[in-house]
């Protein structure tokens, strides 16, 4: 009974280790020159507070993170806090797609575009600060993003897709 129970507790241990290490781990692949993107996850197991770093290394080249890239966190229904760092210049398309318990978005200064539906199906999404250096928010960028209610959108954004709030009904 005693082996048992250390083998159950031995798998229970790992298994949870092994969440933590890939919960935590961002895949990146190298974009232009010595630029990078955070590529594509297993969106069901990124959760948490995330943080994107500046900058990363890829078979020891060091590379700017510049892209969220399109996809990057689609579905991390877990993912409850993102921090984009001043490096990065475009959100891509559907980039927080479906982060049903992402709260709050900051949006560095960096950033000029927010891609198409970047962050559709948001419905945990509370609050938004869009930056000066955006000037291109993508259609549906936050299509049906029900629990906001607060954006403030500057002067510098001259495109808003169609149907860029659509279905904020906090708004």
């Amino acid at each position: 009974m005693k082996r048992i129970f250390n083998i159950v507790l031995f798998a229970l241990f790992c298994t949870s280790c092994a969440q933590v290490q890939v919960g935590k781990t961002l895949k990146y692949e190298a974009a232009n020159g010595n630029e990078a993107m955070v590529s594509k996850q297993q969106s069901e197991r990124i959760s948490g507070d995330v943080k994107v770093p500046e900058s990363v290394t890829i078979e020891g080249k060091k590379y700017r993170v510049t892209t969220i890239g399109g996809f990057a966190f689609d579905g991390c229904a877990s993912l409850t806090s993102i921090t984009i760092p001043n490096s990065v210049s475009t959100i891509g398309e559907r980039a927080f797609r479906r982060c049903t318990g992402l709260t709050s978005v900051s949006i560095p200064n960096s950033v000029s575009t927010i891609g198409e539906s970047a962050f559709f199906d948001c419905t945990g999404l509370i609050n938004v600060t869009i930056p000066n250096s955006v000037t291109t928010i993508g259609e549906s960028a936050f299509f049906d993003c029900a629990g906001l209610i607060n954006v403030i959108i500057p002067n510098s954004v001259t495109t808003i897709g169609t149907s860029a709030f659509e279905g904020c009904s906090g708004l």
